[in-house]
């Protein structure tokens, strides 16, 4: 990706810039940022630098969405990202890049390698002006100290005026370098016609400037003479310090975030059609290139092992740490990362197509849902902003007939508290920690707002076949009339069952592999899957010229035969002639699954099982995993009417499945997750994609859940108590300027530091060997060292 951040700088143009906004509009650039969308829009993914609250978000929305062509704006405060729907034809990538800048803001494609850079040089300027601030205030504080201590007639006028010109002088680089980011980001809102949540702050420190200065240079005046120059340039130093620690801990979860899409590499080395190698970008990849991916590099792809015998860590996929073996014939993502032997590696997809890439998109997606309870949180600011500046008012024309210059003080103090950073980071900071420590134990959360859903479940209903069970059977016994041998069944089975995602279909699969390393005698023509029933197409042998037939593989009456007398899983194959074939799968339960049940009974939740096996199967399976509540032969209407029926009971039902012939229900679920790792994350429709395929994720998600939505509640509850104790306190002239300072700082701070404890569960512990694995660690150990 050749654009960098500059791209979206405020200000007059470079040709450096202009350089990098052309190098955005070659639609070559699209697909590293972004997807294209079936409306032929596309839907890109950004960093966003220099936001820092609900107000900026609002900023950047608006200035987009006056563009021609910009569909939709969503920007996530707590992760610094965006998501822009836009039209090729009316609004190229260069656009809405500038008008992001106009607003203030500069834009970033979210795979950009210089995102780090960028966010290491703001905070090192912001860590400039903190200490700019806290020494001037040593100093002002050192001159003020005599004012304090000194009696009646202890010092001369001379030098109580000296002091304060000294204090005067000493505030002003403050007011100058250290408080520049307040009095940019309120002059930005206030030229768009905005109330910001820094126009309060600036406007606060303004005033106890000018107070102080009047106090300085016109004592008779009518401000007084009263000077709070320790006040101002403690508040800032205060105010300084607690958006320093709030941006280190967010940056934990935009800096994973960065991580995760800077994984792969930018070039890899493909061979040429001479046998030689050399170094391409990874959009020149093209299925069927072969690669070389030395010790330490991650692979660039998704693709087969053609030669070499390595280890992979792929973590990132699975959350599991150990390495994985890797022989000729093994499958590799993009993403992971190659441990021990150079290997060359045929390309099978590339970019958006990959596994890794739609792991990245379901996280980014995640990262920029805005909760309902944060929606709220936002639309409550906007007023609230409103309210603090009519409050002030109200505060300084009560105490003016009294005190002006005290007057304009109260309402400095009413200003700075009230700030509402605490209330919009109360809940979309608690659930982006969550993600990531849910993350890092291989569950992806695809929907932010499930959290709160699955926090109030107290029913789970479990799938069957390859939720409860291994995720894949294994062929037991094959069934065949007169005439048909076993082996030319499973291949007219196999031929038929190729490309399908079911667990049923991949056991066929599976088998013939194991046996045969050609593929089957025939070839599969117009098939069908017909979701909880079977395949059906048309066969056609690969040599001769014998005719084809029409064939159905699934269960015994999609396929119009009668079923064995037997409670395993059975797969039947007909044909014009009737019943042809039947295979007999051996489902085996997952070792943890009685285990997983009893801690969901544990933490309250009723565990029910529907599947669409019979009925004795579903029960013997139920019985073995500890489940009270099961039914069988449910086809996918019958389980989403009695997920209706739990519903309309009052219950809130989480669904976990295999995300396939599951979909309708785990639509229909209040939370659901999808198993499986053949499962298409693009094409789940669960809340949560377990890539760890252990069934653990289950109660520990639950858990996890629960203690978001008490954290959630634990932020809301502070924000509000912090607001009604203090601005009472302002009000009545009790608070004063630099311990509102405090108090705003303090506030924002605590729900940060609240919603970082989400991530150092019992569950981050167990991560700490993937944490210290040093230069070959996946993503899920860059987040878990934050």
């Amino acid at each position: 990706m050749q654009a960098a951040l500059p791209i979206g700088a405020a200000g007059a143009p470079t040709e450096a810039d202009v350089q990098a906004r052309a190098a955005l509009d070659d639609p070559a650039e699209w697909p590293a940022f972004g997807r294209r969308l079936p409306s032929g829009d596309w839907e890109s993914q950004v960093a966003v630098a220099g936001i820092h609250c609900a107000a900026c978000a609002f900023t950047i929305e608006d200035a987009l969405l006056r563009l021609p062509g910009v569909r939709r704006v969503q920007v996530q405060v707590a992760s610094r990202r965006a998501r822009v729907v836009w039209s090729p034809g009316q609004a190229p990538p260069s656009r809405w890049f500038t008008a992001a800048a106009g607003a203030g803001y500069r834009f970033a494609p979210a795979a950009d390698a210089s995102l780090r850079l960028v966010r290491q040089k703001a905070a090192r300027r912001a860590l400039f002006r903190w200490l700019v601030a806290g020494l001037c205030m040593m100093q002002v504080m050192m001159y003020a100290v005599p004012a304090y201590v000194a009696g009646a007639g202890d010092m001369t006028p001379d030098i109580a005026l000296l002091l304060r010109w000294a204090s005067w002088v000493l505030t002003l680089p403050v007011m100058a370098f250290a408080c520049g980011p307040f009095f940019g980001s309120a002059w930005r809102d206030l030229r768009h016609g905005r109330i910001g949540m820094d126009v309060p702050v600036a406007l606060g420190m303004a005033l106890a400037f000018v107070v102080s200065t009047a106090g300085t240079f016109d004592p008779s005046g009518p401000l007084g003479r009263e000077v709070y120059f320790d006040s101002l340039t403690m508040f800032v130093f205060f105010l300084l310090t607690g958006r320093w620690l709030e941006s280190r801990l967010r940056d934990r979860t935009a800096g994973a975030l960065d991580a995760l899409a800077g994984q792969l590499p930018e070039t890899a080395e493909r061979r040429n059609d001479d046998g030689g190698f050399a170094r391409v970008p990874l959009r020149r990849l093209r299925a069927g290139d072969v690669l070389r991916v030395r010790p330490g590099e991650a692979f660039a792809a998704d693709g087969e092992v053609i030669e070499g015998d390595t280890l992979a860590d792929e973590a990132l996929l699975t959350g599991e740490s150990r390495p994985v073996p890797k022989p000729p014939g093994a499958a590799v993502h993009a993403g992971s990362h190659n441990l021990a032997a150079p290997v060359l590696v045929r390309v099978a997809q590339v970019g958006a197509g990959t596994r890794f890439a739609q792991i990245v998109a379901l996280m980014d997606n995640a990262a920029l849902q805005r909760p309902r309870l944060a929606a709220m949180a936002d639309r409550i600011a906007r007023p609230f902003l409103l309210a603090v500046l009519l409050a002030a008012a109200g505060a300084a024309a009560w105490w003016w007939p009294v005190d002006r210059g005290h007057a304009l003080m109260v309402a400095v103090s009413v200003l700075i508290v009230t700030c509402p950073c605490a209330l919009s980071l109360a809940t979309p900071a608690a659930m982006l920690a969550s993600a990531g420590a849910l993350a890092r134990r291989g569950v992806l959360v695809a929907n932010m707002q499930a959290l709160e859903a699955l926090a109030r479940a107290d029913t789970v209903v479990f799938d069957k076949t390859g939720t409860l069970t291994r995720s894949l059977p294994r062929l037991d016994r094959v069934y065949s009339r007169r005439g048909l041998p076993p082996g030319d069944a499973l291949a007219m089975a196999v031929a038929l069952a190729d490309g399908s995602l079911h667990p049923a279909a991949q056991a066929l699969r599976q088998a013939w592999q194991a046996q045969h390393r050609v593929p089957p005698g025939w070839q599969a023509t117009d098939v069908h899957e017909r979701a909880g029933q079977g395949l059906e197409g048309h066969l056609q042998p690969r040599i001769g010229r014998a005719p084809g037939r029409r064939v159905r593989l699934g269960q015994a009456g999609f396929c119009g035969v009668a079923a064995l007398h037997t409670d395993a899983l059975q797969v039947h194959l007909s044909d014009d002639e009737g019943w042809a074939a039947s295979f007999v799968l051996a489902e085996d339960l997952r070792g943890e699954a009685p285990a997983a049940i009893a801690q969901l009974r544990a933490q309250g939740l009723d565990a029910q099982l529907l599947s669409g096996d019979r009925e004795a199967a579903a029960q013997r399976l139920a019985a073995q995993a500890g489940i009270a509540h099961a039914r069988g032969a449910c086809s996918p209407e019958d389980k989403l009417h009695a997920m209706r029926t739990l519903q309309a009971q009052g219950r809130v039902v989480a669904m976990a499945g295999d995300g396939l012939n599951d979909g309708p229900v785990i639509a229909q679920a209040d939370a659901s997750f999808a198993f499986g790792h053949a499962v298409p994350l693009t094409q789940a429709r669960a809340d949560f994609v377990v890539l760890a395929d252990s069934l653990r994720a289950v109660p520990d998600t639950v858990a996890q859940a629960r203690r978001t939505l008490r954290v959630v509640r634990q932020n809301l509850a502070w924000s509000a108590a912090y607001n009604a104790v203090c601005v009472p306190l302002a009000v009545a002239g009790w608070l004063p300027a630099w311990l509102a300072g405090l108090g705003m700082a303090a506030s924002s701070l605590v729900v940060v530091l609240n919603s970082a404890r989400l991530a150092r569960g019992p569950a981050a512990r167990s991560q700490a060997a993937v944490a210290s694995r040093g230069d070959g660690a996946s993503v899920a150990a860059l987040a878990a060292r934050g």
